[in-house]
This record gives C-alpha cells, structure tokens and sequence, in this order.
C-alpha cells in the first residue's frame, strides 16, 4: 500500500503477531506485521499515527545505505600488495616496540573480523584494515598482539592493552563505528 508522505508499505498477516509492528530494515521496503483479528483500516490508521517516527527512522536508514555503499567503493579500491605491505610492515614495528613475537600473518578480505591470533601465534587481518584511521589500525594490530601472549579477552588482557595502548577500551568502541565495512 502506498502512503504518499513515506512510500510504500507491505502489510504482513501473521499467526505469531499479538500487536501491530512496524519493521523497517536497510536496504528493505518497510513492512508492518499485522495480528489476525486487526482489520486493515486499523493497521493503515496506526501507520499513519507513527508517520513522523517513520520517516525519522528513514532519514537514519538512507544515511546508513550511503554510508554502506560508500565503505563498500572504499574497499574495492584497495590495492591488496600496497595494503598489506604497509601493515604487515606497521605489524613488525608494534611487535618490535612492544617485544611481542608472531608466527606469520596473512591478509584477507574477511566480513565479520578485522583479525584474529590462532593458538600457534598465526595472524590473520582483514585487508580493509587499510582503511581506518592509522589510530584504529595501530589498535587492531596490537590487539592481535596481545592475544599472542593473552588468548583471551579477560580483565588481564584487556589491562595489558591498556597499559601499551592508553584509551584502547575508547577505541574498541570507535571501531564498531566501522563494522559496516567488514559487512
């Protein structure tokens, strides 16, 4: 059904509804979940009653497309040599620096991690490490550092993190800002 302040919307008869919802996901039509028992007129009357919420939530969804499609032309156009020189090289400084030791590291595109430390002290990284700011990238390295010695996320580890790299729970938290780009 088409609603000309927000668009169109797809009404969804459900068994498991017990109230009227309104799901609004990225790169999805907005869909409204409708119990039996609730009669179309009702369910169009409650839409049109969250119609400033709607199109507030859109503005933020449209943002996030963007943002999306943004990050995803960013990383297409990593040169994969240059990227993973630059941070394998930046990799042996901090392990230098901090005195940590690593087995080998490889580079990948990966969708869910930026890294990972396996029990035999192998790194992986994620390619679009590249992308952040250096910060972010120096936090994600001696994160994976850490876990050489560490191979947990205890109150131990995360004291030793903050003890090499002050502010490293602040940039834990910054870089969820980028997970999009690992979408």
């Amino acid at each position: 059904m088409y609603f000309e302040k927000i668009g169109n919307i797809n009404f969804i008869r459900s068994k498991r509804a017990k109230r009227l919802r309104i799901i609004l996901r990225p790169f999805k039509s907005i869909r409204v979940s409708v119990p039996y028992g609730i009669s179309q007129n009702s369910a169009k009357t409650f839409v049109l009653s969250k119609e400033d919420w709607i199109k507030k939530q859109l503005v933020k969804i449209q943002s996030y497309e963007e943002n999306v499609r943004k990050a995803q032309e960013n990383i297409e156009e990593i040169d994969f040599d240059k990227a993973s020189k630059v941070l394998k090289e930046r990799l042996i400084a901090l392990s230098v620096r901090f005195n940590f030791s690593f087995n080998r590291v490889t580079f990948r595109k990966q969708k869910t991690r930026w890294g990972s430390c396996s029990a035999k002290n192998n790194l992986s990284l994620n390619i679009k490490l590249y992308k952040l700011p250096l910060e972010l990238q120096d936090y994600v390295l001696l994160h994976e550092l850490v876990h050489t010695t560490i191979k947990n996320h205890s109150q131990h580890f995360w004291q030793e993190l903050e003890e090499l790299m002050p502010g490293a729970k602040r940039l834990d938290k910054e870089l969820k800002k980028y997970q999009l780009m690992v979408l």
